[in-house]
């Protein structure tokens, strides 16, 4: 690796952590209660439940990468607060299917409307052109982060 590769790379790597931590400090720190209504991990699962349907524990955690307990967990207060429902799996019937409420889609749906806003206002001085870039590259950046997590 060159010296060239190895300062670009520290700079993603640093840009990546930064992003993280601001992401998140941005996050607490809106004042809407729009940005507070689900937690990340419960808004997490119900995105991906609105984009992929229903599925079972196994699927849903291996999916979002993550431990099946650690989901099984968080869906469990998904279902105390109205926001999925677990119906018996018919492929497998010691499992269950897990499928977002109304409820579920209209506070992931009302986060995502909140986040987008706060997005577009952060970046309304950037070209169309550079907004596409960063979704892009972001895209590609989050399936490389998926793809060597597959590999291991």
């Amino acid at each position: 690796m060159s010296d060239d590769d190895e300062i670009t790379l520290g700079r993603i790597e640093t840009e990546v952590a930064l992003l993280m931590r601001f992401g998140e400090a941005t996050r607490r720190a809106t004042g809407t209660a729009e940005h507070r209504v689900l937690d990340r991990a419960a808004y997490v699962i119900l995105r991906h439940l609105d984009n992929s349907g229903p599925q079972n524990v196994s699927a849903l955690a291996a999916q979002l990468n993550l431990d099946g307990s650690t989901v099984t967990r968080q869906v469990s207060a998904l279902q105390r607060d109205g926001l999925i429902t677990r119906t018996p799996d018919p492929s497998d019937g010691r499992g269950t299917v897990i499928s977002a409420t109304t409820a579920g889609l209209q506070r992931m749906a009302a986060v995502r409307s909140a986040r987008t806003r706060l997005y577009g206002d952060m970046l309304a001085d950037w070209s169309d052109e550079d907004r596409a870039t960063l979704a892009a590259l972001l895209g590609r950046l989050n399936q490389a982060l998926v793809n060597r997590n597959r590999r291991r």
